[in-house]
């Protein structure tokens, strides 16, 4: 007994998730003191009309490391430079809680399990599969933001966890995304800049998609499956899901479904069609599609029959469960922002270009796709860091006599996965949740090494084949 409290005592205790953001701003600042701070000249593309990095320019600055004051202030600068992602947050999470909060939520749940009798577990892959098929067609990722909530509270009403609703939404549109047949923001960018055929190799691309895809939803299923049969084996079983509430599954299966009910959950479908439609057709992104969750909300609160001070309040309930997503996703900008002013980022972009260099067109390529991966934690964003790698890329494929479409590959590939999994991206991800992002990191770890290898193998093939069209 007493070794118990003597190994409770000195147990490592995982730190809270700010904190293990704080440690990384912290690195982030000291590396300003250490690596040289350097630039490379920018030009605008005529083509892709974005502006891009000039091979051959990079040159060195004036040193310019972030005091301990304003690695503090980076912070407050992260919070204002991610303002449009942090309200937009607030204001999705507000219309899903509002459905739940009317009763609406709880009512389209109830529905569903008793229409899936027993079957709830192929949701996981038909709505992983939609995700999937949206990231890989025509980009959407930041969109689903909004639905996540939703998902989560999905996934604990059929007997899973939270993690499982997260992971639905999460892994399916980012492998989507990565393992991109016509993606524009990807794709489109990185074959614009390399001078090649505007989604030229969507064939390959193709069965890319299928083999990550297949991956991701087995991985998903086994975990949930998992759970299922042992909630105690959860990774999250002591995190707090807000949408939760406390319902049992019985609970909402004997939870009628009303008129009221069905009219909000009918603007809930409206809703994801219009995400879609206005992404398509109308280029919405973050403002808009956050005005819209706006005018959702307020209508959903409306037929649910509240008034508009008590739609107020429902709202600020919102808030206030939302808000440690929100924090995190301005402390992940500070990283970015620190490493912008000690002008850092392109010195590091330019040193791993240079360590791509090898005799073997293999390894050349391999070394293509750990850079990108690597990249992508200093510049998350697919497009920006599409601007700034494959410019130098491209003429460094050719150089090393690996044909440009497979530069492009490895760009897709170290860009697009890695997203679920350096913590500059994931950030935001886990805020959405409410999960802590070590918890995050558990469930994560095993899938992301085995794309990893998957991405290995592909790239491989890429150069076997010497995928063209040069």
């Amino acid at each position: 007994m007493e070794q118990t409290e003597k190994k409770g005592k000195f147990a490592f205790e995982i730190p809270h998730t700010y904190i293990i953001i704080g440690i990384i701003i912290v690195v982030a600042t000291i590396m300003t003191y250490v690596v040289p701070a350097g630039e490379f000249d920018r030009i605008e593309d005529p083509v892709t009309e974005r502006t891009i990095v000039v091979q051959g320019t990079y040159h060195s600055v004036d040193q310019s490391p972030v005091s301990p004051f304003n690695m503090f202030v980076a912070i407050q600068e992260g919070m204002i430079d991610s303002a449009d992602i942090i309200f937009f947050i607030l204001f999705a999470y507000g219309f899903v809680y509002m459905q739940i909060k009317t009763g609406a939520f709880d009512g389209a749940v109830g529905a569903l399990l008793r229409t899936m009798g027993g079957r709830e577990k192929y949701l996981i892959p038909v709505f992983m599969l939609v995700f999937g098929i949206c990231g890989t067609t025509f980009g959407m990722y930041e969109e689903t933001y909004g639905l996540l909530p939703a998902f989560i509270g999905i996934a604990m009403a059929m007997g899973y966890d939270g993690l499982v609703g997260g992971a639905i939404v999460v892994v399916g549109v980012a492998t989507g995304f990565a393992a991109a047949t016509f993606n524009p923001f990807t794709i489109g960018v990185a074959q614009g800049i390399a001078e090649l055929p505007l989604f030229s190799g969507w064939q390959f691309r193709v069965i890319v998609f299928i083999a990550f895809q297949s991956l991701a939803i087995w991985y998903v299923m086994r975990y949930a499956a998992m759970v299922k049969s042992n909630p105690d084996a959860s990774y999250v079983k002591d995190v707090h899901f807000a949408v939760a509430q406390g319902r049992s599954r019985e609970d909402l299966i004997n939870t009628p479904f009303t008129v009221r009910h069905k009219l909000s959950m009918l603007l809930f479908l409206v809703t994801i069609v219009l995400i879609i439609v206005g992404t398509i057709k109308f280029g919405w992104y973050i403002n808009e599609l956050a005005g819209l969750f706006i005018i959702m909300m307020i209508i959903v609160g409306l037929i649910g029959k509240l008034t508009m001070s008590e739609i107020a309040s429902t709202f600020v309930e919102a808030v206030s469960e939302a808000v440690f997503g929100a924090v995190v996703v301005g402390l992940a900008r500070a990283i970015l922002i620190v490493m912008e002013n000690g002008c850092i980022i392109d010195t590091v972009v330019y040193a791993l270009s240079t360590a791509v260099s090898s005799s073997s067109k293999y390894v050349s390529a391999l070394l293509m796709l750990i850079v990108q991966n690597l990249t992508n934690f200093f510049i998350p964003s697919g497009s920006g860091q599409a601007a700034t790698s494959m410019p130098i890329m491209t003429p460094l494929a050719d150089m090393l006599g690996v044909t440009r479409q497979t530069a492009v590959l490895a760009f897709q590939f170290g860009d697009g996965f890695s997203n679920m999994f350096w913590p500059t991206a994931v950030a935001t991800e886990c805020g959405l949740m409410g999960l802590p992002i070590e918890k995050w990191y558990k469930f994560i770890t095993p899938l992301f090494l085995m794309m990893l290898v998957l991405q290995a193998i592909f790239i491989i093939i890429s150069v076997a084949i010497n995928f063209g069209p040069f």
